[in-house]
């Protein structure tokens, strides 16, 4: 079963296989830089974007891969058949004061670089994931100071989710988002003493939804 998860998963893989970020693998590829970037695989009225068949052509040969190899690669296609590879037993962990920094992350909010501390979770993880540890009191009493939340970038996010976002100005933060329209952000505390916090949407770097807590 092909599906709008599995086709994303396995460009992903292909860029983690040759080192890449998605949107090295885009250049690479002759395309846009941002062709692949998680923010272009959900409209913003919701509704589920598609590679062209001619994006994936073009990172096969660019990579020398196979369709073959790009189906079997992201391990999603093979769990819809009944041979699910086991999940990785750590993923990478972040400080999120570090995350403000460069070089931690690529484009897309995928983990880059290194200098990554790991973790190991008693829970089925997927493909992209990755860890990050609470400073602060401003998710009080949902997150505490040294929780660790598991992030997905490749995750729609919808209004009511908690998520982390990062800006451009490299400010990382947890939060609950509250409303999102063409030109903004809005995101809530769950601590009452911090006000809402409103963003320009071109000022976002990335955006990622909160999937899991170890507290």
């Amino acid at each position: 079963m092909v599906t709008h998860r599995t086709i994303w998963d396995g460009i992903d893989s292909l860029a983690r296989r040759h080192g890449l970020s998605v949107s090295a693998l885009a250049k690479m590829a002759g395309l846009d830089a941002t062709a692949f970037n998680v923010s272009k695989r959900v409209s913003k009225d919701g509704r589920e974007r598609w590679p062209s068949t001619e994006s994936i052509a073009k990172i096969l040969e660019a990579t020398g891969e196979t369709l073959d190899s790009f189906e079997n690669g992201s391990g999603s296609f093979s769990q819809h058949a009944g041979f699910a590879e086991p999940p990785p037993a750590v993923i990478p962990l972040l400080g999120l004061a570090q995350a403000g920094t460069g070089g931690f992350f690529d484009s897309a909010g995928f983990p880059a670089g290194r200098n990554w501390d790991e973790v190991e979770l008693p829970v089925s993880t997927e493909r992209g994931i990755y860890a990050l540890e609470i400073h602060g009191d401003s998710m009080e009493p949902v997150y505490r100071e040294g929780d660790r939340v598991v992030v997905s970038p490749t995750e729609q996010v919808r209004r009511g989710d908690r998520v982390v976002v990062r800006t451009h100005d490299g400010e990382v933060m947890a939060k609950i988002l509250h409303r999102q329209s063409a030109k903004q952000l809005e995101l809530h505390s769950a601590n009452p003493n911090y006000p809402p916090r409103v963003f320009e949407l071109k000022d976002i770097d990335w955006i990622a939804r909160i999937i899991w807590a170890s507290q």
